[in-house]
Parts: C-alpha cells; sequence; structure tokens
C-alpha cells in the first residue's frame, strides 16, 4: 500500500494520519512480557516513569499513566492538534461512542447505558440534580461518602426540600447482612433514592451493592452507586450489580488521563432524569441527553480504549489480585499490634487495594507529615468521619521493599520496632 493511500485508510478510521509524527512510544511495552515469569511484576514496574523523591502509596487520588498509554496519548493530543475542526466536526462523537461502546464491555453493561463524563463528581451530580424530586422526598447516605457528593445532597435539600438520613456504615461488619440492615433501617414510605459507594474511597471497604440493591428495590426505591475507585480496580458486572445509576473517575485504577469519568444509566431510566445542560438537541432518547459538555479535550476520549487494553494485556483478574496482595502483604504485618488501628475490614473480599491505618497516639496529620519527612513514604491523612488514619493504596508496580520500608516506619512510631 502507498503511503498516501495509507493515510487515507486511517483518516477513514478516524484516526487520522499518526504517521506523519515520529513516535516517541518507549520501547517497554507489554506485549513484550512473559506473564508467567516471576518477576513479572518487576517487568511491569519498568514501564511506569516513577518519581525517585519518594515512595507513593497515593494512587487513589490519581494513578498516573503508565508510559505505554502515556504515549498513546500524546499521540492523540498531536493528531487532533493536526486535524483542528475538521476532526471535531467529523469524527469525533463517532470516536467517542467507541470510547463508551468499550468501557461497556469492560464493566458488562450495554452501550447505550454508558456515557463517558469528566470524573465521578460530575456522574453522580448529574443524577442527583437531575432526579425528578418533591419536596418531602427522602434520600439516603452514609456519613463516609465522598463530601462532594453530600454536599450536593445539602443542594438538592435547598432547591428541592429533600430531606438527608445519613447512616454509618459498619467499620468492621460481622456479615453482609449487619451492612444492608442499616440502609434499610433508614428507609420509609417517602424515600426515592439511596446512595451507597462501591468501595468506600477512604477506608477501602467494599460493599455488597447487590444485595443492597435488592433490598431497596423490594421497597420501590432506586440505588445510585459511588464507583470511584472501582472501575480499573477489581472485576464486577454492572448486569449483577443491578443498580440504577453509577458513577466512576477513569484517571483512577484504570489510569485514564485526567478529564474522564464513566456514567450508567440502566435502560429506561435516563428519560426520567432532567439534564443539568441543555444538550444540542432536547429530549434526545437515552443517556445522551444528560452529559453534553461542550467542546472538551478529545484526546482523553481516544486515551480511554488503550488503558482499557493496557489493563486487558495484563488481565483484569490478574491485576485485581495483585492490588489485593500488595495491600494485604503491609496490612496483615500490622494488623493487631498495639497503638496500630487498621480502619479496613479483615475479611479479603471486603477490600482490595485501598486500606486505612493509624497510630493511636498521633493525629492523621502528623502521621502523614511524619511518613513523608521521616521516611520519604507519600500518603493522605483522613480525620473524619469515624475514620483517623492514613490511606494508602499502593499500585501493581508498588514494590514489596517498598512496602517493607512503609511497615518499619509503622512499627518505629508506634513503638513495635
Amino acid at each position: 500500500m502507498k503511503k498516501r493511500t495509507f493515510l487515507k485508510s486511517l483518516a477513514g478510521l478516524g484516526l487520522g494520519s499518526f504517521a506523519s509524527f515520529e513516535s516517541k512510544a518507549s520501547a517497554f511495552s507489554l506485549d513484550n512480557l512473559d506473564f508467567d515469569a516471576p518477576d513479572l511484576w518487576d517487568q511491569i514496574r519498568k514501564g511506569y516513569k516513577l518519581k525517585p523523591d519518594y515512595i507513593n502509596l497515593e494512587n487513589g487520588y490519581y494513578c498516573f499513566l503508565p508510559q505505554e498509554t502515556l504515549e498513546k496519548y500524546i499521540e492523540h493530543i498531536r493528531e487532533v492538534n493536526y486535524q483542528g475542526s475538521y476532526y471535531m466536526r467529523t469524527v469525533q462523537w463517532d470516536n467517542k461512542a467507541k470510547s463508551a461502546a468499550k468501557l461497556a464491555e469492560l464493566v458488562d453493561a450495554d452501550p447505550e447505558e454508558i456515557a463517558i463524563t469528566r470524573n465521578t463528581t460530575e456522574s453522580l451530580d448529574l443524577i442527583i440534580a437531575g432526579f425528578p424530586w418533591n419536596r418531602g422526598d427522602e434520600a439516603i447516605m452514609s456519613n463516609q461518602d465522598y463530601g462532594s457528593m453530600l454536599t450536593m445532597f445539602e443542594l438538592a435539600h435547598r432547591r428541592h426540600g429533600v430531606h438527608l438520613k445519613k447512616i454509618d456504615i459498619p467499620m468492621h461488619p460481622q456479615s453482609d447482612e449487619e451492612i444492608v440492615s442499616v440502609y434499610e433501617q433508614a428507609i420509609t414510605s417517602k424515600t426515592r433514592l439511596i446512595m451507597v459507594p462501591h468501595i468506600v474511597n477512604i477506608t477501602g471497604h467494599i460493599l455488597p451493592v447487590r444485595k443492597i440493591c435488592d433490598m431497596a428495590h423490594s421497597y420501590g426505591v432506586e440505588v445510585m452507586v459511588d464507583g470511584a475507585h472501582a472501575v480499573g480496580h477489581f472485576t464486577f458486572s454492572m448486569k449483577d450489580l443491578d443498580c440504577d445509576y453509577y458513577g466512576s473517575s477513569l484517571h483512577k485504577w484504570l489510569s485514564v488521563p485526567l478529564g474522564a469519568g464513566l456514567l450508567f444509566v440502566k435502560k429506561g431510566k435516563a428519560e426520567k432524569i432532567r439534564p443539568l445542560l441543555a444538550p444540542y438537541q432536547l429530549d434526545r432518547p437515552g443517556i445522551l441527553n444528560l452529559n453534553h459538555t461542550g467542546t472538551h479535550p478529545v484526546a482523553t476520549d481516544l486515551a480511554v480504549i488503550n488503558a482499557i487494553e493496557f489493563q486487558e494485556k495484563i488481565g483484569g483478574k490478574r491485576k485485581e489480585d495483585r492490588l489485593r496482595y500488595v495491600q494485604r502483604y503491609w496490612s496483615d504485618q500490622v494488623r493487631g499490634l498495639k497503638n496500630i488501628d487498621l480502619n479496613t475490614p479483615i475479611e479479603p473480599h471486603r477490600s482490595c487495594a485501598i486500606a486505612n491505618v493509624g497510630i493511636s497516639t498521633m493525629k492523621p496529620a502528623e502521621l502523614a507529615k511524619r511518613l513523608m519527612d521521616d521516611y520519604q513514604i507519600y500518603t493522605v491523612a483522613i480525620d473524619g468521619s469515624g475514620v483517623r488514619g492514613c490511606r494508602i493504596t499502593p499500585n501493581i508496580y508498588t514494590s514489596t521493599e517498598e512496602l517493607d520500608k512503609f511497615v518499619e516506619a509503622l512499627k518505629e512510631m508506634s513503638g513495635n520496632a
């Protein structure tokens, strides 16, 4: 095939003429790895550019991109810039639909149930703001839910007179039924919507979402799930969850560039939600009526597929197993030691990469500061909603040697050295 013909074929796919730019991609590629090698995770670590200044145990806010995905993202930026308005007026929407369809495949949903937003907050705000509230309706949420979501419900209270009922999620439950019961006891005849975290962002506690949904639906109550930390973290099926609405941030565990989130709306429910921002055409059928954001960074939409491909090469279950392993590697070594508080359930199925640890003789802010100043370990302090400690979020590239240093630091500061 002649070069000109080749470039035209790429443009026809909406991919543009990447050949017009020299690739700066790293020599590292997952395609070259032996996934049965005993040093697999050491090899994968080489695919990340890591700052040597500190050990990063704060991947929960934003998981930076592996170099393989980053280089493809940069290519997308160059190509969109090269095509300019031509790209924006011809293929941007088709390509966004392809990325949404790939996301739907990842979470086992139908493509028409998935929209790409900018983050979890936006996804769930669209539902809270657009829900058909009547004055006196009730919504249930937990004190451990993400702060921005709680304030959005407060806004719904001010605007629509929605009554807010907050429950406390048991930190160390004896059973799933104990958690379900806490939500059930808050339901009344006026309850319209329950917000449930798929995984509690400050403790890493994974909740029995399907059981909560089944219970709520038996009362005629809908369920909105905050899955900010779930997509790309552990495997699940949206069909199995059977929730009504779901939001997630793709810049976290899926390692998509900043500016991409997921909104799921169960088939048949999008029409009842009022759009927060007017789309080009009002009353479009389905979920696309809800997430109009105007001109946005379309290169990020394209990189969604690259991030999913990176994860698929590793394997979703293999990644989940690795993330759970690195969390248990350090937490099992300090659980039960004097002055150390693990704020994450002990059962393996109730957590994955995220855990929270505190030292009883220290405020969380002091613990985070000392970890960084004295041991060059970066974390984030959590002090509220009954949780006092530092959230610890390693990633697949985190080494056991780094975690050994963290364990040693905890033991020294707690008097267990």
